[in-house]
């Protein structure tokens, strides 16, 4: 383990500004940002649910599950209803489809969202800001590999959103779920993979999980889903308030375990919603300034079992519909906002250990944490159905190479500050079950840098973000040969540059922002091959007064790319003052590109 530190601190002790611009902010765009008379539909520009061009059959069946308005439901449970698979179409099926809508009207903030099935989380989502007219969108989500869950008779099915209606913030959301149950859509797909690659995207790779998309983690549902999460009572989420806050559960799991995967769903808020651009906490007492947003720009979300730690993963950075400049995100939402993405945590390799008939503690955390961040995991089990007991050992476990370098230098509210940070790992188990000994071994790399400046007396403000991640998972026979390979490559760069000064008005500022954003994937599994990138750049001002935009105008071009060994798809779409200007598509055969 390796750490590095340098600090340049300059500070000279004269008047000082008491405030900063806090460019990356959450904001209530103006009702009237949009020229809509009639609603206006707010999109996230996803993969279709089929990138071959053979059509998906239509579902054997559909469950409206509920609807519901959620008007002031700040700090209370979450709305829960009960759940039993349609009669009409009993299970076995090859597919499932969440389906989730809403439409707002009024004036209102974005809000997080989440979905469970008996406690356990299928969708982690957010909301649009709406406008004047009103504002209705629409999130699809493939959930087949919740199969075992959704078997399940007479279970809670809850959502939570906590909304805040007064008489200056109206809005109240509609919500509608429904589940779409397929029974013969193997056949237009031809395999059964249900993520791309390992997984660590759906939602923002969201759509693929009917595609070619060979060898990928939940290739075949898991045998049983046991949540960790908090009882419902108030909440599913764990809320964390700071580094020091863990969340410890405990856990058995069944003796005939032959595979365990963690699903970690994630989201930061409050004083960590714009975490990437937060400046070190010393910066901020240096010179008396009054932002809470401290601690750094490097978060990492821990997995630990026993206190050992098993995972670790750097979250996407989701800017939700008010994040920046809201007019960014109208009418299409920034990557990943409708469909929040989970991260998966291989944890076969610690069979040996969980396999010895007592609980053990599921440990979650977020490394440099401040108020708050909602988290909560999901245990997918695979069982051999023809042993009641599975043997388990583990292999080599390699201590985890991490290396931590920071340069800061600042001069009052001028300055640069850098974080680069590797970490490695690779760890290796056996498993003997009726069809054989295998050993799976799993190898992560992550690559962070983080670059942020203020110039101009802190009012402008750019933050260059890289993030690379690789993992790699290989199942190997007792006799060493190689049973089954899987590999992800992933890339999300993220740059935001601000610039802040005077307005016009008492109490007001001008903004310019320009946000790039992106995230790349390359996955490979066996000699199956597929690649995504997902590309979103905009431009805009704004004139603020407090949290509010009087005015503004925004301009973002999206682009989403996939190919794979069943063909290709390509997404384009623009739009420029709260209008659509052009959405296109296009679906090709694996021999053709575009």
């Amino acid at each position: 383990m390796h750490f590095h530190y340098s600090f340049f601190i300059i500070i000279f002790f004269t008047s000082l500004s008491t405030t900063i611009s806090q460019p990356e902010n959450h904001f209530l765009k103006p009702p009237s940002s949009s020229l809509h008379l009639q609603p206006q539909e707010s999109i996230e520009l996803t993969l279709p649910l089929s990138t071959t061009n053979l059509p998906i059959p239509p579902p054997e069946c559909t469950l409206s599950v509920f609807n519901h308005s959620f008007a002031y439901t700040y700090s209370q449970p979450p709305f829960n209803v009960t759940y039993s698979p349609p009669l009409d179409c009993p299970p076995p099926w090859s597919h499932a489809v969440l389906q989730f809508s809403g439409e707002i009207s009024g004036e209102q903030y974005d809000r997080i969202a989440g979905v469970w099935i008996s406690g356990v989380e299928i969708l982690r989502t957010s909301t649009p800001e709406p406008s004047e007219n009103g504002t209705f969108w629409k999130v699809e989500k493939d959930i087949t590999r919740y199969m075992s869950v959704l078997q399940q008779s007479n279970v809670s099915f809850s959502m939570m959103l906590e909304n805040i209606v007064n008489d200056e913030f109206t809005g109240i959301y509609n919500v509608s779920v429904s589940i779409l149950f397929y029974k013969d859509a193997e056949e237009v797909v031809n395999v059964k993979s249900r993520k791309l690659g390992l997984g660590l995207g759906l939602g923002l790779g969201s759509g693929l999980e009917f595609g070619d998309l060979g060898g990928g983690v939940y290739e075949e549902p898991a045998d049983l889903v046991i949540p960790i999460a908090d009882d419902g009572n108030q909440d599913y989420w764990f809320r964390i308030q700071s580094e020091s806050e863990k969340i410890v559960r405990s856990i058995e799991i069944p003796m005939n375990a032959k595979r365990v995967v963690l699903e970690l769903y994630v989201s930061h808020h409050g004083d960590d919603e714009f975490w990437y651009s937060n400046p070190p906490t010393e910066y901020i007492e240096m010179n008396n300034l009054t932002t809470s947003r401290g601690n750094g720009a490097f978060r990492e979300v821990s997995v630990k079992i026993d206190g050992g730690l098993v995972g670790f993963v750097v979250p996407f950075p989701v800017i939700f519909t008010g994040g920046i400049n809201p007019l960014s995100w109208e009418p299409v939402v920034a990557i990943g906002a409708f469909d929040l993405p989970s991260y998966d945590v291989e944890l076969t390799p610690y069979l040996g250990t969980l396999l010895d008939g007592k609980s053990h503690k599921i440990e979650l955390g977020v490394a440099n944490a401040i108020s708050f961040w909602l988290v909560d995991a999901n245990l997918h089990v695979w069982m051999d159905k023809n042993s009641s007991v599975v043997q388990a050992g583990m292999g080599a476990i390699e201590p985890t190479e991490y290396e931590d370098e920071r340069e800061w230098k600042f001069k009052q509210l001028d300055g640069s500050f850098e974080i680069e940070i590797e970490r490695k790992s690779h760890t290796s188990g056996w498993v003997n079950c009726s069809l054989g000994n295998f050993t799976t071994s799993v190898a992560q790399k992550l690559k962070f840098e983080n670059k942020i400046e203020f110039q101009q007396s802190g009012t402008q403000k750019t933050v260059e973000q890289k993030v690379k991640v690789k993992t790699e998972v290989k199942v190997v026979s007792d006799i060493g040969v190689l049973i089954s390979s899987r590999s992800l490559k992933r890339e999300y760069p993220l740059k935001i540059r601000t610039s802040t000064t005077p307005g016009p008005g008492e109490d007001t500022s001008s903004m310019i922002t320009n946000i790039s954003h992106e995230l790349k994937e390359k996955s490979t599994s066996g000699n199956l091959q597929t690649s995504f990138q997902n590309v979103q750049q905009s431009g805009g001002s704004m004139l603020l007064k407090d949290h509010s935009v009087l005015s503004g105008t925004a301009q973002t071009h999206q682009t989403l790319s996939y190919k794979g060994q069943s063909g290709c798809f390509l997404r384009s779409a623009q739009t420029s003052g709260g209008e659509l200007l052009r959405d296109d598509s296009s679906v090709c055969s694996s021999h053709l590109s575009w």
